[in-house]
């Protein structure tokens, strides 16, 4: 059996090949969430002293080296297990498993968090209701989309994209409004991106550590790979740096608008920052209404796609027998890694009930697995084409992957110490659990893609 197959009922079973370039990137911007930042603006507008923009302007940096090792790796290794599968075959057995483990510290939680981010919007609305009520609603219904193929997730999510944007554009030309009657700074400074009494060297780094969660989800167009239509390999790469370059665009836009109006108004709950920052500068109706389209269209749009990923990085592990084989298994009808969407729907919801009043930790904690992943994803590229290739493509090759390395390293150093413990937690268990896989002998490698 080759990797691209798993089994299901005896019989060998694939992914389905079923998606374009357009659907990757509306996979990817569905994934991040035009509106992203909106979910994080208190805790980054905080922890950067104002300095908002710099800290996503870094952030997007960070993720170009990161996004441009993506695409070189996915150009040579088309897997569902995005970062497992390309640190497995540049790497070896044991370096590529646990790569798997730590990106999945990520792709596991990332749901949770968004699960968490909705019942904040919506105990705006309805605060008799408790926030568990709706994580449990949103995980079900998350799970009963997805469950019918990555075709039904994907006309959802070009839907949901272009709201979200038209919901983006309207809030902000407010913003602009309430920006010319006197509020905030008054007009569009560059106040948001450097201010010489309000930099800080570590509370940038500490920033950038919780806005990179709002570029989380390029990445996972990589998961993806093995449902790609016909057989070009640059097709999943183009669309990784096509989404990333949109993104950022979006988030440098938006909290250059936000970061202006932001001084003189007084925020209560970081987690509620942006309905009591537009509650304040445009009327209580438009909190209502941002709460209602965020819950409504970012959340329910933006938790389909996270668990679409997850399932495929489980179902590359399962296959490969690092991890349980039943995840492995795909829907003899809708062509889906079923058993992994299950697993990862239990996991999230239970993270996000445990984690419900704890929305920052859990952003830094998402934040920790991811760069753990992008760290051994550039090791990647220098050992498979650096080193092994001995490649003189002193950019790409080399000076690519040697910034990112830099770059995240850096960005760790602004990890609160719960992230750290409970990555270094998981580190741990992983490492432990990785040496039993090789007693076991559960560690070979597959055929060479």
């Amino acid at each position: 059996m080759t990797t691209l197959e798993a089994t299901a009922g005896g019989a060998p079973v694939a992914l389905k090949r079923s998606l374009g370039y357009w659907d990757l990137i509306v996979y990817g911007l569905a994934y991040i969430a035009p509106c992203a930042p909106l979910s994080t603006l208190g805790f980054v507008w905080e922890s950067s002293n104002g300095l908002i923009v710099l800290a996503y302007v870094l952030g997007a940096v960070c993720m170009y080296f990161t996004a441009k090792s993506y695409a070189l790796m996915t150009e040579s290794i088309p897997t569902a297990g995005s970062v497992y599968g390309f640190a497995r075959h540049a790497l070896g057995r044991f370096p590529g498993f646990m790569a798997g483990w730590m990106i999945l510290l990520d792709y596991l939680l990332i749901p949770a968090f968004v699960y968490v981010l909705i019942a904040v919007a919506l105990e705006q609305l309805m605060p008799h209701v408790g926030r568990a009520t709706w994580i449990l609603l949103l995980s079900g219904f998350t799970l009963l989309v997805n469950w019918f193929g990555v075709t039904v997730t994907t006309r959802a999510n070009f839907i949901a994209v272009g709201l979200q944007t038209v919901l983006l554009l309207v809030f902000l030309a407010f913003c602009g409004l309430a920006l010319q009657r006197g509020f905030g700074t008054g007009g569009l400074t560059l106040a948001p991106l450097y201010t010489a009494g309000a930099f800080s060297v570590g509370k940038v780094f500490s920033a950038t550590s919780i806005c990179i969660m709002s570029f989380l989800g390029f990445d996972a167009i990589s998961t993806l790979s093995e449902e790609v239509e016909g057989n070009d390999r640059r097709v999943v790469g183009r669309a990784i740096i096509a989404v990333l370059v949109i993104s950022a665009a979006f988030f440098v836009i938006m909290t250059f608008v936000l970061g202006n109006l932001l001084p003189g108004i007084r925020i209560k709950d970081p987690a509620a920052a942006t309905y009591e920052l537009a509650a304040a500068a445009v009327g209580a109706w438009a909190s209502i209404a941002i709460a209602w389209s965020y819950a409504i269209i970012v959340g329910l749009s933006n938790a389909l796609p996270m668990q679409v990923g997850v399932a495929r990085v489980l179902y590359a592990m399962g296959r490969d027998r690092q991890l349980p084989h039943a995840l492995a298994r795909v829907h003899p009808k809708y062509g889906t890694p079923y058993v992994g969407m299950l697993v990862t729907a239990v996991i999230s919801t239970g993270v996000a009930l445990v984690m419900r009043d704890l929305l920052d930790e859990l952003a830094t904690i998402v934040n920790f697995g991811a760069l753990s992943g992008f760290l051994l994803l550039h090791v990647s590229v220098i050992a498979k084409f650096g080193i092994g290739q001995r490649s003189r493509a002193w950019f790409t090759h080399w000076a690519v992957p040697i910034l990112g390395i830099i770059v995240v390293l850096a960005v760790f150093t602004g990890m609160s110490k719960l992230a750290a413990e409970v990555g270094l937690g998981w580190l741990a268990v992983g490492l432990l659990y990785g040496l039993v896989l090789r007693a076991q002998r559960r560690d070979e490698l597959h055929a060479p893609l």
